[in-house]
């Protein structure tokens, strides 16, 4: 049941910053995977989730655009007392979060470094593959990331554009998938890579196609379950901010438009309840 309240102040008018939200957002719904993870880690806190659905995708967009649209995103959380802010995508983690976490009032973090260094501590062979979005893979975030931390490894990276729209389409099983991810992951499979990043939000839906083609040799590194782990960490070395001794668990959902198509799919592969559903607009 997906309860929607256009009306409901989202604020919690608490000056408690322990009860206050953890703000998540990403260009679309495929965040969600984050938001998973963090109340599976996480389960006493209250999560603020916004899903910039009239602006999707922003993996073809300029670095430029997707900063704004971060900007505005962020603001807007803050605005709604969020004690940090989770970038539920790779390629505003990958393109916005450099430029915005410096100045940022509260912690900002993106999910690419945490997936970097789970692949850096997986890997054995030193073969990593990555794959996302044309904008996420275009930066070169991810492997300037790993081998920053490891200049021995090689990096092998693939754009996916096919990948987001199927997902949307709710074609987690499908033969169409199959065939696409495999066209896209048999070459960096015949490069011998042991470790593969899933370095677009969405891509957790698609985990077990996934490892199925790749096969148990192949360690897949979930951005999403290691940006959790990272915001956890950050919370438990914060006490005034972790909301472990109260219980306001609860998620409210804020889109820019209209998606609740590949939403309820989402919401139904991920076992999540949905609190409020609110339709916002947000920046130009």
């Amino acid at each position: 049941m997906i309860a929607t309240d256009e009306q409901t102040p989202l604020s919690n008018t608490s000056c408690d910053q322990a009860v206050a939200p953890i703000g998540v957002f990403d260009s679309g719904v495929g965040g969600l995977t984050v938001v998973a993870a963090l109340q599976r880690m996480l389960p006493h806190e209250r999560i603020l989730y916004i899903g910039d659905t009239a602006r999707v995708p922003y993996g073809g967009k300029s670095a430029e655009t997707v900063t704004r649209y971060s900007r505005e995103i962020s603001d807007f959380l803050i605005a709604e007392r969020a004690k940090l802010i989770v970038v539920a995508c790779n390629t505003a983690s990958a393109l916005a979060v450099p430029t915005l976490a410096p100045s940022s009032s509260v912690p900002l973090l993106g999910v690419l470094q945490p997936g970097a260094v789970a692949a850096v501590k997986s890997t054995i062979n030193k073969r990593i593959g990555v794959i996302g979005t044309k904008a996420t893979i275009g930066s070169s975030a991810y492997e300037k990331a790993i081998r920053s931390l490891d200049s021995d490894v090689t990096v092998s990276s693939v754009a996916c554009p096919l990948l987001v729209p199927l997902i949307e389409e709710g074609l987690f099983d499908d033969e169409v998938t199959g065939i696409v991810l495999r066209r896209y992951l048999e070459p960096m499979l015949a490069q011998g890579i042991d470790t593969l990043v899933l370095g677009c939000t969405h891509y957790p839906l698609l985990k077990r196609a996934i490892q199925n083609i790749c096969g148990p040799g192949v360690t897949l590194v979930n951005s999403a379950e290691n940006c959790a782990l990272a915001v956890k960490d950050l919370l438990a070395s914060q006490t005034e901010v972790d909301s472990i001794n109260h219980n306001d668990h609860r998620l409210d959902i804020v889109l820019t438009d209209s998606s609740e198509g590949f939403l309820r799919v989402a919401v139904k592969s991920l076992n999540l309840t949905i609190d409020t559903l609110a339709f916002r607009q947000i920046g130009k």
